[in-house]
């Protein structure tokens, strides 16, 4: 008894320096003057249950408001048995209810390396990386597995190619050819399409596979297909198919993949029900907890404290993706002494950070002007042997320009540009951006199209150069080649041409082409690209087209944000139009009202009192 008591000290330790350290910077960012941060948690205060939206819960001297809101971030749920490739698990990118996003074979997947997270992105439409997520105790982490997820299988290389058939087709015509056709194979197709983003063809797949009864589904498969169903469908479909699932095989990893998705589409509400379901049923696990921490640290970041304390009660250890999430949070707010506390903790409980964490620091240091402590960090990334690490030139060139460094990137460039990587290349020609070095980018991207086949997203980093420069001409010529060499054109590149025409003036064309593409494809938009139109309409104080942007934005998914409603309260401002009962839409939509937007709502109160007002009453 007395070893488990000395055991278990450090980890109570570590979790009332994460609950101090959060709760001192989300304090300095909590809501509405009107609401209480529920951050003060006694070490050993009550636990807290999570409920739906409205509930209310008292602590010692605390009230715990465990209410809707929404925002999310890329998530991955799923697992992997003990050393067994389970491409099936391997479930990744946001969901989206709207439209499903479908990437031709032959374009650019995730990057082999993605070290600079999308955690920083307040957009969550990017990609995550795949070790982003916990993937618990059933993650292997061998180098034959890593290798396996660069494979491509020669049946995913008969569904890509035959477009407009049917995967029944393409399954009998395979059989039909005497072609070996196992589960590896099928599970490798599988990983394959999510890879690429081709969930639907994913989901028809994997319901062939059930009906054509070649093995057993497992509770794997099973979880897999919730999560298919989930991007293709919406969750809530997905939620309806998990009742028709053999109750044998309704475990805590098909709930995860439930989970996932409704933090991916932002449902607080589902999203903490299913939470309370997997809790009532199953061991309380770091991946579920990790989850909620996800959708807190983008909507409301006075609960992570809260989720932090039920895990010490629980005694579900911080993860090293937990950790990662902390810092992201701390770092945003550029609150560094708080960041490097968790990073010391982090460590006093043995939990070393990888490069991505390495990376994280490098972005917030340079985010917050210390400059010293983020070259030492980069430093530190980039290693002795650069040949050797050569991975690390891609999150290295951006940071070093973020950093005005043009010695460090021309010294990166010039040692690789001999045998250049595609993602060094657009690397250098986001760097050669941000330092306002026209030719050097175009110069890289010369040595690019002598490489490379090239691809919309090598086209769209010369976009954002031309884009950057007001250089409309320029950026159309671009648009012709793409048209010309028949290259695919997909949400990276409208966005790219909306941002060309709207740093050109032309709003409306901009706003044409964004819709255009929304009606034509089923692909969605990236938030970005809503985003770069709203606060244009923003500026012009052009509540009509505002509002309209809103409009299409949530009707695209992308709910309950607060960044939105900031620019179109923007609108209102510039516009000088009164915008009555603005407070209960927001909280309608589930929008936290923050102190700068609470300020913001003060100005366009059609009902606000002056100091003449007050002495006429």
């Amino acid at each position: 008894m007395w070893a488990i008591q000395r055991a278990s000290r450090p980890l109570n330790f570590s979790f009332r320096v994460l609950r101090s350290t959060c709760a001192q910077s989300t304090l300095e960012i909590g809501g509405g003057t009107n609401e209480v941060s529920g951050l003060l948690i006694p070490p050993r205060a009550p636990a807290v249950t999570l409920a739906p939206s409205g509930s209310y819960y008292h602590g010692a001297r605390t009230i715990y408001v465990l209410s809707s809101r929404c925002h999310s971030l890329s998530t991955q749920a799923g697992a992997k048995n003990d050393g067994e490739e389970d491409a099936f698990s391997e479930l990744e990118e946001p969901v989206s209810t709207v439209a499903i996003e479908e990437t031709p074979a032959g374009e650019d997947g995730d990057d082999d390396l993605e070290c600079e997270s999308e955690l920083s992105d307040d957009v969550d439409v990017g990609k995550a990386s795949r070790d982003d997520l916990d993937l618990s105790e059933h993650e292997a982490d061998s180098t034959e597995q890593k290798q396996s997820k660069k494979s491509v299988s020669n049946l995913f290389k008969a569904i890509s190619s035959a477009q407009g058939s049917s995967i029944q087709h393409v399954m009998e015509k395979w059989t039909e050819e005497g072609k070996e056709l196992d589960e590896k194979e099928i599970a490798m197709a599988m990983l394959n399409l999510r890879q690429r983003k081709m969930y639907i063809k994913g989901l028809q797949l994997s319901e062939w596979w059930e009906k054509s009864r070649e093995t057993d589904f497992t509770e794997r498969h099973y979880a897999s297909r919730v999560d298919l169903i989930a991007k293709v469908r919406g969750p809530q479909k997905a939620e309806g198919y998990i009742s028709q699932i053999p109750e044998s095989f309704r475990g805590e990893v098909v709930y995860r993949s439930l989970l996932a998705n409704y933090v991916a589409v932002s449902n607080v509400k589902k999203a903490e029900d299913t939470f309370n379901r997997m809790r009532n049923q199953f061991p309380l696990t770091a991946f579920a907890c990790n989850q909620l921490l996800i959708l807190y640290k983008r909507l409301d970041k006075r609960k992570i404290a809260d989720v932090l304390l039920l895990m010490e009660k629980e005694n579900v250890k911080p993860t090293l993706f937990t950790y990662k999430l902390l810092i992201d949070t701390k770092g945003k707010v550029k609150d560094i002494p708080g960041m490097e506390k968790i990073l010391e903790t982090m460590q006093a409980e043995g939990v070393e950070p990888d490069k991505s964490i390495e990376c994280l620091l490098a972005r917030h240091y340079v985010a917050a002007g210390k400059k010293d402590k983020a070259k030492s960090v980069l430093k530190k990334i980039e290693g002795d042997e650069l040949e050797q690490n050569r991975w690390t030139v891609p999150v290295l060139l951006p940071l070093y320009a973020d950093l005005g460094e043009s010695e460090e990137v021309e010294r990166l460039w010039k040692a690789c540009k001999v045998s250049p990587r595609a993602s060094d290349t657009i690397a250098a020609i986001e760097a050669w951006l941000k330092l306002k070095n026209l030719d050097a980018a175009e110069a890289a991207f010369e040595a690019l199209s002598r490489s490379v086949k090239l691809t919309s997203r090598h086209y769209a980093s010369l976009l954002r150069v031309y884009a950057s420069n007001k250089m409309l001409a320029k950026g159309k010529e671009v648009v012709k080649q793409m048209a010309e060499s028949g290259c695919h054109i997909g949400p990276t590149t409208w966005d790219s041409l909306v941002k060309l025409y709207v740093e050109a003036g032309e709003v409306e064309k901009a706003d044409s082409i964004l819709q255009k593409a929304s009606q034509q494809n089923q692909r969605k938009p990236l938030f970005s690209s809503y985003m770069t139109l709203l606060e244009q309409y923003a500026k012009r104080g052009d509540v009509h087209n505002a509002e309209k942007t809103l409009h299409r934005l949530r009707q695209m998914g992308y709910t309950s944000r607060s960044r939105p409603y900031q620019s179109l309260i923007q609108a209102y401002i510039k516009g000088k139009v009164p915008a009555y009962g603005f407070r209960d839409r927001l909280r309608a939509d589930g929008i936290v009202i923050s102190k700068a937007m609470d300020g913001q709502l003060a100005l366009i109160d059609p009902f606000k009192k002056s100091a003449v007002t007050d002495l006429l009453d």
